[in-house]
Formats: C-alpha cells, structure tokens, sequence
C-alpha cells in the first residue's frame, strides 16, 4: 500500500500518517520527492485498511497495489503517462525522436550532429559527456567540459539536452547542465544512483540492464519513484544473449510488455541494440510499429573518426530515410509528430534546408 501526500501537506501531517501505521502494528518508509511525498507501508495491508488514511489531513490518495513496482505500475495509475523534458513530450501520443553524438568529443562535431539530428526531425539532443566503457583503455568522454559543450549545442540550435550520469556524486553537476539524465545500461541496478538522479528534479531516462528481466527494469524505476520522481521514461537497448550477429538483442516484445505494467513511457534504441548502422533503420521501423514512444539514435558527421560507437552511428543520408519513416509510419499508428511541420513529403525538404 502506498499513501500519497498531497502537493501542500507538511511534514507534520506525513509524520501523522508515519505514527497512525506504526501503532497499527506496521512500518512505514517516506520518500521525499522534489514535489510530493510518498509513504510506502508494510505489515497487514487489510488492517491498514480500517485505519481510513484517505481521510488524514495532508493525505491526496491512498492506492492498494499487490505488484512489487508500486508507483510505476498500472494499477496505480492506469492511464499512460506523458513525459516532458523542457516541453518536450514523450507518450502515447506523439513519437519523440532523440538523436545525437553517442560522445562529445568537440564543439564543432556536436553542433553539427545536433543540426543534422534537428533536420531529421529529432526534438531532443543524446551527447555523451561521461563515458563508462568496458574498457578502461577506451575514451571516456570529457567530463563538465563535454557538458558545457552541450549547453552550449542547446543555446544555438534549441534543443533541449539529454546526457548520461554515472556517478551519485556528479548528479548536481550533470542536472545543473542537462534537461534529462540519463541512466545506461550498466547503472541500472546502481540503487545509490537510482535514488540520486530521483532526487535530482529532473526527468530521467532508465535503460534497461543488458541482463535484466523487465520486473528488474520495473523495480530499478520504482527507486527513481520512491524518491518522489516519476518523471521516468523507460529505454529498451538490446539484451544480452548467446547471438554475436549483432552487438546485443533487441526484445522487441519489452516494448508492449512494460506498457502494459507500467504507466511510464517506452522507448527504443536501436542503434545499441544493433550495433551496425545498417541495423538502425529497420529495428527504428520495427520500434515504431510495435508502439514504441520514441527511438534515440547515434548521429555522427565522420563516423570512421568517432571515438565512441562509430560502426552504429547515422549519417546525412540515413537521416532522410529515418525521417520519412518517421513521417510515414507515425500516422499509421496512432501518432503524431513532436515537430507538426514533418509531414512525410516535407521531411526530406527540411533536413536538405537546414543542412545546406
């Protein structure tokens, strides 16, 4: 049973909630978020029940779950939710296209990414400042210079930043900078970072582990709510398993099997899944036909000098095609465009105008 404080309620009110379920015989746990209060509460939930909390001063809702990813789950909120990163919308209703340099290795090879991922219809900016690569050898990305570049990026072309966070200590750092963080694949079950980027104020992007269950990826989420955070939007990248055709697996199938349990926004990447930019189109049409709420996508001007991820990277003329498919397939089900002007003939004509 989870209880939910209204926008307003004091800590005195949440600390009454806290001492009516402890004498009951329970416990209960309080989250404070950066704009409401949960309380979660364990013991005899039916005998919780007959201490009426909804009538509580300070109390907004009161909601029994029996799944163990409470707050991000469909039974307490039924209707899908939408996302919004600087206004951006991310849900069932519009399909967001975010695309960048997987890192940012200079000025000028961000911006020119960020125009090319803004002609082809991308409404949000992927760069890379922090790097965990499996390596150590391997460039792990620029540090708050790569995020000054960022913010930098975003002033000229209006494109609202989404940047990874590996560290609990960087997450100030990075918020002061970012519009999104981000969560890779090897921190998703980092439950100190979890908790920190859920108290941080800002939307977060969860990707799932490479060897994680889709309960697993529902519970790393539900510690990002448990801090008052549900401003969540759930990133499939490929799974790990015994095919080395590609560099990870795309389950596909995660995409209606987490919006079916959960509320939250589902969106895919195809360009890690695959690891092959001749992948990246079609697991794109594939994500978008299968009712995906976006794709996030590598874009890189010179992919043969990219210091991270070149092979997966998109260029100029893939771009056309993945905005036209955009455009083309969107409509088909159910979705509209984030940016209403590509229509599926003006697509092209406006990545050519703002590359020229």
């Amino acid at each position: 049973m989870v209880v939910v404080m209204a926008a307003d309620a004091t800590d005195e009110q949440a600390g009454g909630v806290v001492e009516l379920v402890r004498k009951a015989g329970g416990d209960a746990f309080v989250s404070r978020g950066v704009s409401r209060t949960i309380i979660g509460l364990t013991g005899d939930v039916d005998h919780f029940a007959t201490l009426n909390l909804a009538s509580q001063p300070g109390v907004s809702d009161v909601v029994r779950i029996s799944v163990p990813y409470k707050l991000v789950s469909r039974e307490h909120r039924r209707e899908r939710s939408v996302i919004r990163v600087a206004g951006v919308p991310i849900g069932p209703d519009t399909l967001t296209v975010i695309a960048g340099p997987c890192a940012v290795e200079t000025a000028e090879q961000t911006l020119e990414s960020a125009r090319m991922a803004k002609a082809a219809g991308a409404s949000l900016l992927r760069g890379g400042a922090y790097k965990p690569r499996s390596s150590p050898y391997a460039f792990q990305g620029l540090g708050e210079a790569g995020l000054r570049i960022l913010a930098d990026v975003r002033a000229e072309t209006g494109l609202p930043v989404v940047t990874e966070v590996v560290d609990p200590g960087d997450v100030d750092l990075v918020a002061s900078y970012a519009d999104m963080l981000q969560v890779g694949t090897r921190n998703m079950q980092n439950f100190p970072l979890l908790q920190a980027v859920g108290g941080a104020g800002k939307p977060v992007m969860l990707k799932r582990g490479m060897n994680a269950t889709i309960e697993e990826w529902l519970m790393a989420a539900e510690y990002i709510a448990q801090r008052g955070n549900l401003d969540i939007v759930l990133c499939e990248r490929g799974i790990r398993t015994f095919e080395k055709a590609t560099r990870n697996t795309l389950d596909i199938s995660a995409v209606p099997v987490a919006q079916r349990l959960s509320h939250l926004p589902v969106i895919v990447d195809p360009s890690h899944s695959g690891g092959r930019r001749d992948l990246v189109l079609p697991l794109s049409r594939a994500a978008i036909a299968v009712g995906a709420d976006g794709i996030i996508v590598d874009v890189h001007p010179r992919p043969e000098a990219a210091l991270c991820d070149g092979p997966q990277a998109l260029i100029e003329s893939d771009l056309r095609e993945l905005a036209s498919v955009a455009a083309h397939l969107s409509p088909l089900v159910g979705r509209t465009r984030v940016n209403p002007c590509l229509t599926a003939t003006g697509a092209r004509a406006n990545l050519v105008g703002q590359l020229a």
